[in-house]
């Protein structure tokens, strides 16, 4: 049976969403790349439909705004199979620190973080809960569970935080319509957001403490995503899975 895994924020080249795009078109899932910028998002989905030979859509969406959003899935469901699994990878980060963090900054980390996957998640959920299946996976962060010091300051940490309660009281209440939902929390990974952003030594000394002695790959992060997200994976609820080699074990 055909379905379609919404990605959201799925547009960046190097980043977790794309290739979490990438990893589920290959498993057979029809793929639907949402992204604030659209032709990011369009491009990401020919890339993928023309690698995989699985349909593909790429839309315009800001998580952020309700309306936007319904007009992104209503077009999705249009164009592709049912909707079967939703990743919330859209977010921002910032390092600012509390002490110098603005009203404006904490209020757009909240927005995209958490009422963009609060959104998304609401207006896919009822159709997953109708048809008795559903994977929902929710990028998170280690810095939600060690308290920051990676690159996110108070405000990214506390958002990713959010996202880790979110997920664990929304697998209560959806595990008995089918719907599975889990968190995957990365650590150091290579992509746009932190390339050329970290001192080098800073970046040296952090890799040093990684017991697998290196960053991770957003294949890392999109390899356990696909994982959580087959029809198999159906007694994993409520679970946070930490990618992170090592370096935060608890």
């Amino acid at each position: 049976m055909s379905r379609t895994a919404v990605i959201t924020g799925a547009g960046s080249r190097r980043g977790i969403g794309r290739a979490t795009a990438h990893t589920l078109a290959a498993a057979g899932w029809a793929v639907a790349v949402l992204d604030v910028d659209e032709p990011a998002a369009k491009d990401a989905a020919g890339e993928i439909a023309a690698a995989h030979g699985v349909s593909a859509l790429g839309v315009h969406c800001d998580v952020t705004d309700a309306g936007s959003v319904d007009r992104a899935l209503t077009a999705v469901e249009a164009g592709l199979p049912e909707v079967g699994a939703l990743v919330n990878n859209a977010g921002i980060t910032s390092p600012t620190r509390f002490l110098d963090v603005t009203d404006e900054e904490w209020e757009r980390i909240f927005a995209v973080n958490v009422r963009g996957s609060y959104l998304v998640t609401k207006r896919v959920a009822p159709g997953m809960a109708d048809r008795g299946f559903g994977r929902i996976v929710n990028l998170s962060s280690v810095s939600a569970e060690r308290g920051g010091g990676v690159f996110g300051g108070v405000a990214y940490s506390a958002a990713k935080a959010a996202l880790l309660g979110f997920s664990r009281a929304l697998a209560r209440e959806l595990g008995p319509r089918g719907i599975t939902v889990n968190s995957v929390a990365p650590g150091l990974v290579d992509t746009d957001i932190t390339a050329g952003k970290l001192d080098p030594d800073r970046k040296a000394a952090m890799v040093a403490d990684i017991p697998m002695g290196r960053t991770g790959t957003v294949t890392d992060v999109a390899d356990v995503i696909a994982f959580l997200c087959r029809p198999e994976s159906s007694y994993l609820t409520g679970v946070t899975y930490d990618i992170n080699g090592g370096s935060h074990i608890h």
